[in-house]
């Protein structure tokens, strides 16, 4: 059950709007592409580093928000394969500022009943990474709340190539072959694809993130740099999720009593 007593002060404006949510309605699943952490560092005249870790605060928030909604999975994009073209010095960085989040947040994130999981290409990572991902994921293995995918050294295309490489380690009879299947092996198998994307810095595309997953999925874009992204900015992202129409393709029941010819549209 939601528990929207604890994130925002009775009779506050973020309160108001919380109240607005239809809470059954909510997505199951939120991916968050996190952009703009270079930008406000920048409009700041701070090195770019310290966007990242100014942004270690939205993610905290955006962690809990999504606990307490009793949304079932949040998946944030947090370093992409294309960013290990970063300067060494900017990616050791944010190697070890993940490092450090796993480590400070694991208590709360095991006390709020979350559960820990990594998509991508982990054994591109440090070793020291490794291993603080692989304890959080197993400290966590048995909380039954909200599953948070870390995105880490992770590209859309790159997913659909290690599920086509396990295809083709399996043996799988191509006449068998079916989009569940495929499903399968991708690295959220079991999991619901996401219903809402959100991404924060206006950039109007998806930068090669859960290509497969997000077909059919809503899209709200924000102008708000990630650093500067908080509850309020989610919840409004939310309720507008909530006004969309979802079709999957199918006409909505206004087009279905519509008598005249159309195109086919999704």
């Amino acid at each position: 059950m939601a528990d929207l007593d604890r994130l925002a002060a009775p009779g506050s404006g973020e309160e108001r709007l919380l109240r607005q949510l239809d809470l059954p309605r909510l997505p199951r699943h939120v991916a968050i592409i996190m952009d703009g952490n270079g930008r406000w560092a920048r409009s700041r005249r701070l090195p770019r580093i310290a966007g990242h870790r100014a942004g270690i605060a939205s993610v905290r928030e955006m962690v809990e928000t999504c606990a307490r909604l009793d949304v079932g999975v949040l998946t944030v994009y947090a370093f992409s394969k294309e960013n290990w073209k970063r300067p060494k010095a900017e990616v050791d960085f944010l190697m070890d500022l993940l490092r450090e989040y796993i480590r400070k947040e694991l208590d709360e994130l095991r006390a709020n009943n979350v559960r820990v999981g990594v998509i991508g290409r982990p054994a591109d990572l440090p070793r020291a990474v490794q291993r603080e991902l692989a304890s959080a994921v197993e400290t966590t293995r048995g909380n039954t709340g909200l599953l948070f995918n870390i995105a880490l050294s992770y590209g859309g295309r790159a997913e659909i190539v290690d599920a086509c490489r396990e295809l083709l380690r399996e043996g799988v009879d191509p006449v068998a072959l079916d989009e569940e299947a495929f499903a399968r092996r991708l690295y959220t198998a079991g999991q619901p694809d996401p219903d809402l994307v959100v991404r924060t810095g206006g950039e109007m595309r998806l930068s090669n993130f859960l290509l497969w997953q997000v077909a059919y999925a809503e899209l709200v874009v924000t102008p708000v740099l990630w650093p500067d992204f908080r509850r309020r900015d989610f919840v409004v992202a939310l309720l507008e999720y909530q006004q969309r129409e979802r079709r999957f393709g199918g006409a909505s029941p206004r087009e279905e009593s519509d008598p005249s010819p159309a195109l086919v549209q999704g």
